[in-house]
């Protein structure tokens, strides 16, 4: 059994590697280490990496061999389940520019996705016709339905254990995020980085996933190694190549989540990088979930001492609505 702790030379003490395993099953000591760690690294760099998860590495590998099979597919084929950002279905080359989401005018990102979202419907029919609509599951790979529906799952389990950590953390109660979750919206990226012999040569400036900071409150990745892959930023660092463990998720909070805490914690600001110029047929696939809470959550900001900025309280969906609008290339 793993203890916290780091087992990456990138930014040893910054985004260090968390076992869950301590977490869920340790004595206070042990727990109480745990969230010490948790609270320093997400004020440093907003990431983690964790273990003990319990989410079979088959089921994600079988998840990649069928969403392969979907993005080979001809464009034409593909188009027909066409969708917007923040949509269910595929995003074609050129859909998102995630550099927007900072205000700069960057090329759109060099990446395919399929999307999905919250599988049950909302009373509110208000609340239905913004954040739900049946997910879009492609009629030529119909295993990928069942895998992705148990993979929800378990990352929606994952994702009440991390808050439940991160409201300790905070020295909160346990609930003090997850009790959000009582019909949450979620989204779900399976990002396709093919290399350039399908989307050609980078333009300046150009990134697989431009510079950015994710919106709603915990993002849990599943990703591959590469040397087009995830760098992530520090004000110590710069950006640097992300710490990578095959058996570790990749954690990191968004922008909804540093506002909850006013600003104690910074939301993960990172990128992907394009293709290499020496391994151009590089591929990689990423399954990216990205946390959030019950429609009409009002978050207000942590007070002092533990927060360190008072934000005005927003409604989260209407903040998240916002920040997808600003990515989508018109």
């Amino acid at each position: 059994m793993r203890h916290c702790g780091t087992r990456t030379s990138v930014s040893e003490p910054r985004i260090p590697t968390i076992d869950l395993e301590p977490w869920l099953e340790g004595d206070p000591q042990t727990r109480g280490t745990i969230a010490r760690t948790v609270d320093e690294a997400l004020q440093s760099a907003g990431f983690l990496l964790v273990t003990g998860h319990g989410v079979d590495p088959a089921l994600r590998a079988r998840i990649r061999e069928a969403a392969r099979t979907f993005f080979l597919l001809p464009v034409d084929v593909k188009q027909a389940y066409e969708a917007k950002v923040g949509g269910r279905g595929w995003l074609g080359p050129g859909a998102e520019a995630n550099g927007y989401a900072e205000g700069t005018e960057t090329p759109p990102d060099l990446k395919e996705s399929l999307t999905f979202a919250t599988h049950e419907p909302f009373d509110d029919p208000v609340v239905n016709a913004e954040w739900y609509a049946p997910n879009v599951w492609p009629a030529q790979v119909p295993e990928l339905r069942p895998l992705c529906e148990e993979y929800l799952e378990r990352m929606g389990e994952l994702e009440k254990q991390l808050l439940s950590l991160l409201g300790e953390a905070l020295g909160l109660e346990p609930d003090f995020f997850s009790r959000h979750m009582d019909h949450p919206t979620y989204g779900f990226n399976i990002n396709w980085y093919p290399g350039t012999e399908v989307v050609g040569e980078p333009a300046p400036g150009q990134f697989r996933i431009g510079p950015h900071t994710d919106f709603g409150t915990v993002t849990i990745l599943d990703r591959q190694a590469g040397k087009g892959g995830l760098q992530v930023y520090t004000d110590d660092g710069g950006w640097e190549d992300a710490p990578y463990d095959p058996d570790a998720f990749t954690i990191n909070i968004g922008d909804l989540m540093a506002r909850w805490t006013g600003d104690r914690w910074r939301s993960g600001r990172h990128r992907v990088l394009p293709p290499p110029a020496d391994a151009p047929a590089e591929e990689l696939m990423s399954l990216v979930y990205f946390g959030e809470c019950t429609p009409g959550t009002l978050v207000e900001s942590v007070p002092a001492p533990v927060g360190r900025v008072a934000y005005e309280p927003v409604d989260s969906h209407v903040y998240l609505r916002e920040k997808l609008d600003s990515i989508t290339v018109a």
